[in-house]
C-alpha cells in the first residue's frame, strides 16, 4: 500500500530551528523526525511514500539517496506552488500515479495510532474517505469532527470556541482515501481538505471516522517538540528512545559512545548521543545531548536538547530550552526557558536569554 506524507511546510512556529532545516528533518531523540513517521507505517504495510514537498525538497533528496528511509521506499512530489493540503494531496498521488486505496499522513504528526483498525473499518463501512480522530481536552484548536454512531461524519467544524464544540475528537491528521477523492479536488489552485474537501463529503454521506486514543502529538511549537523528546525518555512512548540506544543506569541512554567524567552528574531520564562529552562537574537531567555535543566544566542542563555538535560551555545553564545545531552558549551564560537557538546561533559569555528565539 502507498501512502502520501505532507511535508511541505516552512514551519514557522519552530524558527529558527527550521530557517535551514524542514522541521520533519529535525531529529527526535537522535532519529530524524520523517523516519519516526514513516517506521510507524511499515508494520501497517506501507511499503511506498510519496513525500509532498514545499519547503527545501532538497534536504530530503539528498538525506536519501538511495530513496529509502525507514524501510520505505520513497518518490517525490515537489509543489512548484504552494497548494494547501487537498491540493498537494492531488498533486502528490496523480504525480505519482496511486489509483488505489492510499493512506495519507502528516509529516510531523507523531502517533501510535492504529492504522490497521482504520483501514478495517474503512473498508467495513465503504467509505469513500476515512478519518483517525483523537479526544483532546480543549478542541479549540483544531478541526472537530462529530458523528453518528455508525461513525459517519455529520460536520466537520475548523476550530470552534472551546464552550461550542460539539465533541473534543479531532482531526488526528490521518486519511485513508479511495482515488476518487481525487476527482473533488480542483487542480492548479490552493485547496483545504480540511474546509473544501472534506465538507462536501459530509454532505455527500460518505466521509467517515473512528476514534482512537492512543498516543499523538502534533510537533509544531518549540513546547511540543520538546515534549516529543521527554515522551520517549519517560516511556510513554514503547521501547527505548532511539534505535540502538542501550540503558546504562536507571533512565540514563547512551547510543554510541559518549564520553561522561567520572565527577559528572547524569541523572535520567537522560540521552547522551555517540560523541557527546559531559565534563567533569556538570549536571544533566531530563534531557538529550545529541551526538558530538560537549557540556563544559559546571555546566547545567535540564528539561532541554541540544541538537547534534551543540555546545555548553563551563559554568553555563541552560533550562527548558532548544539548542540548535552547532550552536553555542557561551561560558557562565543563563539560557532560561522557553529559548530556541538556532543552527550555529551563540550566545555570549555571561548572557542572560530568556523565552528568545535567537538564529545564528
Amino acid at each position: 500500500m502507498k501512502a502520501v506524507v505532507l511535508v511541505g511546510g516552512e514551519g514557522t512556529r519552530l524558527r529558527p530551528l527550521t530557517l535551514s532545516t524542514p522541521k520533519q528533518m529535525l531529529p527526535i531523540v537522535e532519529q530524524r523526525m520523517i523516519e519516526r513517521v514513516l517506521g510507524r507505517l511499515v508494520p501497517f504495510g506501507i511499503d511506498e511514500a510519496v513525500l509532498s514537498l514545499g519547503y527545501l525538497p532538497d534536504a530530503f533528496m539528498k538525506a536519501y539517496p538511495d530513496g529509502v528511509a525507514a524501510g520505505v521506499r520513497l518518490r517525490y512530489a515537489v509543489e512548484p506552488t504552494p497548494l494547501d493540503t487537498a491540493g498537494a494531496i492531488r498533486f502528490a498521488a496523480r504525480g505519482t500515479g496511486i489509483d488505489d486505496t492510499f493512506v495519507v499522513v502528516n509529516g510531523d504528526v507523531l502517533t501510535d495510532m492504529d492504522l490497521a483498525g482504520l483501514l478495517a473499518f474503512h473498508r467495513a463501512r465503504g467509505a469513500e474517505a476515512s478519518i483517525s480522530l483523537h479526544p483532546v481536552e480543549d478542541p479549540s484548536a483544531f478541526g472537530v469532527v462529530p458523528t453518528d454512531d455508525d461513525g459517519r461524519v455529520k460536520a466537520f467544524v475548523e476550530k470552534p470556541a472551546r464552550a461550542q464544540a460539539p465533541t473534543n475528537l479531532i482531526n488526528a491528521g490521518t486519511y485513508v482515501l479511495e482515488p476518487s477523492v481525487l476527482d473533488r479536488i480542483p487542480a492548479g489552485r490552493r485547496v483545504s481538505i480540511e474546509r473544501e474537501v472534506f465538507p462536501s463529503m459530509v454532505a455527500a454521506g460518505t466521509l467517515f471516522a473512528l476514534a482512537d486514543a492512543a498516543y499523538w502529538l502534533d510537533t509544531g511549537t518549540p513546547e511540543a517538540y520538546l515534549q516529543a523528546h521527554f515522551d520517549l525518555l519517560e516511556g510513554r512512548r514503547p521501547g527505548p528512545p532511539a534505535p540502538g540506544a542501550r540503558e546504562t543506569a536507571p533512565g540514563v541512554w547512551h547510543l554510541g559512545a559518549p564520553e561522561v567524567d567520572r565527577d559528572a552528574e547524569v541523572a535520567g531520564p537522560v540521552l547522551l548521543g555517540d560523541g557527546a562529552a559531559v565534563r567533569g562537574g556538570a549536571s544533566i537531567s531530563r534531557s538529550v545531548v545529541g551526538h558530538d555535543c560537549t557540556v563544559g566544566s559546571r555546566a547545567q542542563v535540564v528539561a532541554s536538547v541540544l541538537l547534534p555538535g551543540a555546545t555548553v560551555d563551563d559554568g553555563a545553564r541552560v533550562v527548558g530550552s532548544i539548542v540548535g545545531t552547532r550552536a553555542r552558549v557561551g561560558e557562565g551564560s543563563d539560557v532560561r526557558p522557553l529559548s530556541v537557538l538556532g543552527a550555529g546561533a551563540v550566545v555570549g559569555a555571561g548572557t542572560v536569554v530568556e523565552g528568545a528565539r535567537l538564529p545564528a
